[in-house]
């Protein structure tokens, strides 16, 4: 699992990224994090569900979602799909911000089904032209793209937007700095009051911060990003439980099994065995 500020790059000589959702194969969950760049999920079969401030956000093929910048999200995809994403920078939008350089959309238009079904097609237009590198395929999609963000702003944007969205937003570009950190040095024996002493905060304050903002506490965020690298090395490593454990910042073998058992329902080793024998399979 793998809760964190996610940082995106976009796709060289573009200014957005375009790709197919990892989770496409099906039996994925992703964990609650947030970006500052607006992300578009675009639904062309399959099914997904999106959790925003504890909402169920169900996604179908035709159907697609816009998440905010610094809106903390989860997603769960228990089938295979196909859906397309497009990641923004918040820069972009940088004309129509507000007053507080804040800017928000709403995910559907009520008013219009013919608006959402053209959104569906531009954002398809968009990735059938970028993987066809047609002669010219440059020019396509970045006239498609200025479609896109012309439809968002006259008819996703919102006008009024309310001064505890703008609240939470400051304070998670604050704690995206922390979180990058931990992110790099989660193999380290992090402490709370060794970061909040790090970047001028109080215990009890950074304490608070975490679980007002990113809705979950500092030890359980940490672990989460321990155990999304761990799992990930037990599914594409031959490496022992002990070794994983160690390499990701668990103090001991039992403490990376009891904490992995606890989220998924059973022991790192029958994972690590079933994986294997996809492996033989497959070859």
């Amino acid at each position: 699992m793998e809760f964190q500020h996610e940082l995106i790059i976009p796709n060289e000589g573009f200014p957005f990224k375009l790709f197919l959702f990892e989770g496409r194969n099906g039996n994925y969950v992703r964990e609650k994090h947030w970006h500052t760049s607006i992300e578009i999920f675009a639904v062309m079969e399959g099914s997904l569900y999106f959790y925003i401030d504890e909402k169920e956000y169900p996604l179908k093929a035709g159907e697609f979602l816009i998440i905010n910048s610094n809106e903390v999200h989860s997603i769960q995809a228990p089938v295979r799909n196909e859906t397309i994403v497009l990641q923004i920078p918040l820069k972009q939008f940088s004309d129509y911000f507000t007053a507080q350089r804040f800017i928000r959309f709403r995910s559907r238009n009520e008013e219009s089904e013919e608006t959402d079904r053209r959104m569906v097609s531009l954002i398809r237009e968009m990735y059938r032209v970028y993987v066809s590198g047609e002669t010219g395929y440059e020019f396509r999609i970045r006239a498609v793209f200025y479609e896109v963000l012309y439809l968002m702003v006259s008819a996703y944007r919102e006008t009024e937007v309310e001064e505890n969205a703008l609240k939470i937003s400051r304070r998670l570009d604050a704690l995206s700095k922390i979180t990058t950190y931990m992110r790099e040095h989660y193999k380290e024996d992090l402490r709370l009051s060794g970061l909040a002493a790090m970047f001028g905060y109080s215990d009890a304050y950074l304490s608070r911060m975490f679980r007002k903002y990113a809705k979950v506490n500092f030890k359980t965020y940490l672990q989460d990003i321990r155990m999304a690298y761990a799992y990930k090395e037990l599914l594409h490593t031959d490496h022992t439980i002990s070794s994983i454990a160690l390499d990701n910042g668990f103090a001991s073998s039992r403490a990376f099994s009891r904490e992995f058992v606890k989220r998924y329902g059973i022991l790192p080793g029958r994972v690590e065995r079933q994986n294997h024998k996809n492996v033989k399979k497959v070859l």
